[in-house]
C-alpha cells in the first residue's frame, strides 16, 4: 500500500537533489545537513535538535564505520568473494544500522519527546515515536 507523497517535504527533496547534485559536480557524498537550510529539521513542525558534541562524534563515527563497512562490501562483491562473506558483512552492517538506530532514537525519547510532555504536546510527540519504532520491527 503506498500513499501520495507529502506535499510539505517536496521543498526539502528538492534541496537534497540539489545538495546530491552539487556533491556529484564536486566528486563528494551529499551531505544530509546541506539538504536542509538553515540546519532546522526538514518538517517545519520540527525544530532543530542540538546534540552534544561528544554526542555528534560518536554518532558520526558510527556512520563513517557504516560508510566503510558499506565500501568494503562493494570491493567485496566486484572481486567475486565469497557469498557467505559477502552476507556476512551484510549482516554486520544490518546491525550496526540497528544500534545506530537505536542511539537515536533513545536521544529522541529522552529529548525530543519528554519535552514534548513537558510542554502539552505529549500525545503527537509519542505517537510519532511509536510510529518509528514500529519501522524497527519490521
Amino acid at each position: 500500500m503506498t500513499s501520495a507523497p507529502d506535499s510539505r517535504l517536496a521543498p526539502v527533496v528538492a534541496a537534497a537533489d540539489v545538495a546530491a547534485d552539487e556533491a556529484d559536480e564536486a566528486g563528494a557524498a551529499p551531505d544530509a545537513s546541506s539538504a536542509i537550510a538553515g540546519g532546522h529539521c526538514a518538517h517545519p513542525a520540527h525544530p532543530a535538535v542540538p546534540r552534544s558534541a561528544e554526542d555528534a562524534r560518536a554518532l558520526a563515527a558510527r556512520v563513517n564505520r557504516i560508510e566503510g563497512q558499506i565500501r568494503g562490501i562493494g570491493r567485496m562483491i566486484d572481486e567475486d568473494r565469497y557469498c557467505v562473506d559477502v552476507l556476512t558483512q551484510v549482516a554486520a552492517v544490518q546491525s550496526a544500522l540497528d544500534a545506530l538506530g537505536m542511539k537515536l532514537l533513545e536521544h529522541h525519547l529522552h529529548g525530543c519527546v519528554a519535552h514534548a510532555i513537558e510542554s502539552g504536546d505529549g500525545a503527537h510527540a509519542i505517537d510519532e515515536a511509536l510510529a518509528v519504532i514500529r519501522k524497527f520491527g519490521r
